[in-house]
């Protein structure tokens, strides 16, 4: 087990340095801060002032490892755009990201198992073939037309939820806000948190109806039929249980896309969260808030994937008797 977290820490800490690589590279070889921070008036003298200021002036060896400590302290400089420093805009930002992330995630991960499993279990029923037939869309469609159909059928033409926006928002401590403690925070956030969860949602259920499917075909669940357990108990306790273990890595990287692929979603509803800041650094070349989103989002990937790895090692014995005979 320990050589195994060690192995998993190790590539970890490989790809962070790799994304660090390339998020430094930006800064490198796309504008010049300097030239974006001061603008053409600026005299010569200022230019030189502000690189030694930045340490620009510094061998790219050394600006590469400054980067790096400065990274792992969570520091990316002052943004371009702004003037203020980057973690700050990303604090500021990253409640609402993760609230809409964390609904989406909770309504793919419940919803997609259950359809899954009933899809599976009821799958000559004539509601789990109009429910395969509906996921086509999930699947087939554009997450930003999910998004804009939402809105026209439930803001437009009914009135129900709003078109945008992040509703009233409750302070918590002295970063987190969130739109879960109020009635209108609720209502904006129900659009945006199924146009996030819909695909990972199809992605799910199809992949527990398969995993279902070819553990019910297995001896084991005959001989539990066999022995006369209630379909209840094989289909619950003996098929759910193996139907899930490579489940838990699809969910998993599922996740992380949820976090990643939140940008379209926060466009199309103008949801006030990191995405939508990294949308307006690339329209104004901001490359602070750039490669510090690209450092989050690998830190999210990475993370996650650490703790799938972990949790497949600890539910699947087959893994830890290799492991054990190594």
């Amino acid at each position: 087990m320990l050589a195994f977290l060690i192995q998993r820490v190790l590539q970890a800490i490989f790809v962070m340095f790799v994304v660090a690589l390339i998020s430094f590279s930006l800064f490198h070889y796309v504008g010049d801060p300097v030239l974006n921070m001061l603008g053409q008036e600026a005299t010569e003298a200022d230019r030189a002032a502000l690189r030694a200021q930045l340490g620009l002036d510094q061998p790219v060896v050394v600006q590469f490892w400054q980067f790096i400590v400065n990274a792992a302290q969570f520091e990316f400089g002052i943004s371009y755009r702004s003037a203020r420093p980057v973690t700050d805009l990303i604090m500021e930002r990253l409640p609402a990201t993760l609230e809409l992330a964390i609904i989406s995630a909770i309504f793919a991960v419940v919803m997609g198992i259950v359809l899954g499993i009933y899809t599976a279990i009821q799958r000559g029923s004539w509601l789990s073939k109009f429910i395969m037939t509906a996921s086509l869309i999930g699947v087939s469609l554009p997450t930003f037309l999910i998004g804009i159909l939402l809105i026209y059928v439930f803001a437009v033409e009914l009135g129900w939820l709003p078109a945008f926006g992040r509703g009233q928002t409750v302070r918590l401590g002295d970063w987190w806000t969130t739109g879960l403690l109020t009635a209108s925070g609720l209502r904006s956030l129900i659009l945006p948190a199924i146009t996030l969860g819909l695909f990972q949602l199809t992605l799910i259920m199809r992949l527990v109806r398969a995993e279902m499917l070819e553990v019910l075909r297995t001896d084991y669940i005959k001989f539990a039929r066999a022995r006369g357990l209630s379909k209840r108990v094989v289909n619950l306790r003996h098929a759910l249980k193996n139907t899930l273990i490579p489940v838990i890595t699809i969910i998993g990287l599922q996740l992380g896309t949820i976090i990643a692929f939140a940008i379209i979603t926060e466009t199309v509803f103008q949801w006030p969260g990191v995405g939508a800041l990294f949308i307006t650094a690339v329209r104004f070349v901001d490359i602070p808030v750039m490669a510090a989103y690209m450092m989050m989002i690998a830190l999210v990937f990475v993370v996650i994937n650490l703790i799938v790895d972990l949790l497949y090692y600890a539910v699947d014995p087959r893994l830890r008797v290799q492991g054990g005979a190594k």
